[in-house]
């Protein structure tokens, strides 16, 4: 029987990681008496100390430093292979053909599908434009498996995983009038060219929970395919445009525009991970949308959880 078990490893590397033997129990599972134990009687075993006890953080010896190099070396590959074994014994392997409703969330989906590529490389991924056609119904038909929207539609058959919610906020340019307010009304931008990206008005956050519910209609609105030409535009006095605030934080940092919350309160969309129930709890599935939830706030400014 071996003298160094699996368990072993895992218990010094929180000893390490933890600096004390009380916060390696918690992070293993165990009560401090019953991991004491185990290294008290994996010493034994072995004929030597593994570390300097009554130090903090715990110092270990030669012995430990070795058994602590296997355990880096040897952990990661049986955490890849339990991977690779939950995978086939779960069918983790699928599809997922996705369609994104929001032009803004490329700057986070693609790093997230990367980062989803590497743990999840038996799935099929792939992407389709979202603003040619209805996404949520054709996920409903089962021509799509994924769609990335903040509009949920009442379908019994399709669940809505919440990824984050985000402020709306209005861009205008830094010398404009409502440069100098802390929030704007809806009447404020009846005399405003509003820049939009090109899909229906009933799928802008400005639309359906700003101006429409006050009855009130910009004085024209100029269309743009690219978040950077309508920061450019706005900040060229051309217009002003809503955005989702992390989509704005780069361009305010650089001082090209000024951001303004959509009334006193701000207008607070969720975007959900829309999926069909039957699928939900496909492992893949929850994989990606944990993949790209984590994805988002490593990177993403002025996001905050969503509530499920």
């Amino acid at each position: 029987m071996s003298q160094v078990e699996l368990r072993h490893l895992r218990t010094l590397v929180a000893l390490r990681d933890a600096g004390s033997l009380v916060e390696a129990a918690e992070r293993v599972y165990l009560t401090q008496s019953a991991l004491s134990h185990q290294l008290k009687d994996l010493e034994t075993r072995l004929g030597c100390a593994l570390f300097i006890r009554k130090t903090r953080p715990v110092r270990f010896t030669t012995a430990g430093q070795r058994l602590l190099r296997l355990a880096d070396d040897v952990l990661p590959l049986v955490h890849g292979a339990e991977q690779d074994l939950a995978r086939l014994a779960g069918g983790e392997a699928g599809r997922i053909f996705m369609a994104i409703e929001c032009h803004s969330c490329f700057e986070w989906l693609l790093p997230a599908i990367d980062r989803y590529r590497e743990a999840w490389h038996d799935v099929e991924l792939d992407i389709a434009s979202g603003f040619h056609f209805a996404p949520l119904p054709a996920l409903a038909r089962g021509d799509l498996d994924l769609v990335i929207t903040a509009d949920p539609i009442d379908d019994a058959g399709l669940a809505y995983l919440p990824l984050f919610s985000y402020e709306a906020q209005l861009a205008v340019a830094r010398d404009h009038p409502l440069a100098s307010r802390e929030w704007v009304e809806p009447a404020d931008l009846a005399g405003e060219t509003l820049i939009s990206y090109p899909v229906d008005r009933e799928r802008l956050d400005i639309f359906k929970k700003f101006l429409d519910p006050a009855g009130v209609e910009p004085a024209r609105i100029r269309n743009a395919e690219l978040t950077t030409m309508m920061v450019q535009l706005v900040a060229s006095g051309r217009g002003v445009v809503c955005l989702p605030n992390w989509a704005l934080h780069e361009y305010l940092e650089r001082d090209y525009v000024v951001a303004r919350s959509l009334g006193e309160e701000g207008v607070w969309p969720t975007l959900y991970a829309a999926v069909r129930r039957d699928q939900q709890a496909a492992p893949f599935i929850r994989g990606f949308v944990e993949v790209a939830r984590q994805t988002c706030f490593d990177n993403l400014v002025g996001i905050v959880t969503a509530d499920s």
